[in-house]
């Protein structure tokens, strides 16, 4: 697939988009149109080393996919690497660039990039690129309107299945333990 850059103006600080942006588990809020399933892989969903899986659901080839952040620099970019595809054979890529403007606000450009393996993958992605630039622009305007125009609700988040916080080290999400009161605190 060919590369596939959109971008947007958001009026709000682009720390405040950054930090919307690198949280996986509020990734459903703007994008839930061609991205289904949405899963956390980890349950750390911030910066660095966060994952998700999810379904691409685009007309006749859906495809399961999963992604990893690689790269998390405040408040300048993001950049997002995985597989997709039978058997996750070919890699795709976002990179989400942040540049402040003049007026207060924060430029957003999404470059995503897809590389099929064999002829059969390339087959079904063939014409996909015209596909996701339209949902990844239609994703950038909802993410603008999440930001310019809050909502009284909270945006929906995602969890990992069955994570419980008081098995989170299992898991390598370190929280403290409630500490035993010795006998002679008591």
């Amino acid at each position: 697939m060919r590369e596939v850059k959109v971008s947007t103006v958001i009026s709000a600080p682009c720390e405040d988009v950054f930090d919307l942006v690198s949280d996986l588990s509020r990734r459903p809020a703007f994008t839930d149109h061609y991205l289904k399933d949405f899963r956390l892989a980890r349950s750390n969903p911030r910066g660095s080393g966060a994952s998700a899986r999810f379904l691409l659901d685009r007309p006749l080839f859906s495809e399961r996919a999963e992604t990893r952040i690689t790269e998390c620099e405040r408040p300048r970019r993001i950049v997002e690497e995985g597989r997709v595809g039978r058997r996750g054979r070919s890699t795709l890529s976002a990179v989400y660039d942040f540049e402040p403007e003049r007026e207060g606000g924060c430029r957003v450009e999404l470059t995503t990039r897809s590389e099929p393996k064999t002829a059969v993958d390339r087959f079904r992605q063939r014409g996909a690129h015209r596909w996701i630039r339209r949902s990844t622009d239609k994703a950038l305007q909802r993410l603008r309107r999440l930001l310019e125009e809050p909502a009284t609700g909270v945006p929906e988040q995602v969890t990992v299945a069955g994570y419980e916080p008081h098995t989170a080290p299992r898991f390598g999400d370190h929280v403290r333990a409630p500490r035993k009161m010795a006998a002679a605190d008591g």
